[in-house]
């Protein structure tokens, strides 16, 4: 998965700039996104702070992690049941 170029704070940073009235083509423009980029920040971080947004990440991070191992088990379980269900 590709990483941001844009941490979590800055990402926060930008949408409240936003918030405060600034203009969608100025904001882009200073910071190199484009506007479906902010559209799709303001979709997912819209109305969080900086801590909302790490614990979002964290989360994302430890789900990712939770559904690695759950693929894990279910393949080693589908492998366990082959060997049994052969007939020798």
């Amino acid at each position: 998965m590709r990483k941001s170029r844009f941490t979590e704070e800055q990402i926060v940073g930008i949408l409240h700039e936003l918030e405060a009235g600034a203009k969608m083509a100025e904001l882009c423009r200073r910071h190199g996104v484009a506007d479906a980029t902010i559209h799709r920040w303001r979709r997912k971080y819209g109305g969080l702070q900086v801590s909302d947004a790490r614990r979002l990440k964290a989360l994302e991070e430890e789900n990712r992690q939770l559904k690695r191992i759950i693929a894990d088990q279910a393949l080693n379980l589908q492998v366990v049941k082959d060997l049994l269900g052969k007939k020798w």
